[in-house]
């Protein structure tokens, strides 16, 4: 006879020291949101980018990331990222059918790719996800910047954002018509 057991709420959580060792041995499944403004043709007028302090201790402009945690969803990541960082009230659209626009693999430097994290080899899952409401950025989020889509774009916001996320918003503005 089997015993019922209660499941543990925190399943997906790991603590500090079993993070370091699994991410020394295996990638990891993150998503990646843009968070973006339409207008009422839901063509893309406003790009929020993020700026938080990085790893390294430097202030960088970046975007919506965490990790999917084991048994959930990806759109059930990509809400709860979306919340963490934006708040409660950023009202994000979410897509019907979640397909990236892009896979970023990251791997630590120097990378094979043009994405990196010094911390792990993670495989990103990146969307472009419209939001209504007032954000207010929370977390490790400093502040929430909106910027026209040529702004957002531009060599010197790609500069200012770390493991190479300038190309990923380009990436993203290029998938929805906006960069070409």
């Amino acid at each position: 006879m089997s015993s019922v057991r209660t499941p543990d709420p925190d399943s997906g959580w790991l603590g500090e020291d079993e993070l370091a060792s699994i991410r020394r041995r295996l990638p990891l499944l993150y998503v990646e949101a843009v968070p973006v403004r339409t207008d009422g043709m839901g063509r893309v007028t406003e790009v929020g980018l993020l700026l938080r302090v990085g790893s390294s201790g430097t202030i960088a402009r970046t975007i919506v990331s965490g990790r999917v945690l084991y048994g959930e969803t990806l759109r059930e990541a990509l809400f709860r990222h979306l919340e963490k960082d934006l708040g409660p009230m950023a009202f994000p659209q979410l897509p019907l059918s979640p397909n990236p626009f892009q896979v970023a693999e990251d791997f630590p430097a120097p990378s094979p790719t043009q994405f990196t994290d010094e911390r792990q080899h993670a495989v990103a899952l990146a969307f472009v996800v419209p939001v209504t409401g007032t954000c207010d950025p929370r977390q490790d989020a400093l502040e929430l910047t909106w910027m026209t889509p040529e702004e957002a774009a531009a060599d010197a916001v790609a500069q200012e954002m770390e493991g190479g996320r300038g190309t990923l918003v380009r990436a993203a503005l290029a998938s929805v018509g906006r960069l070409y």
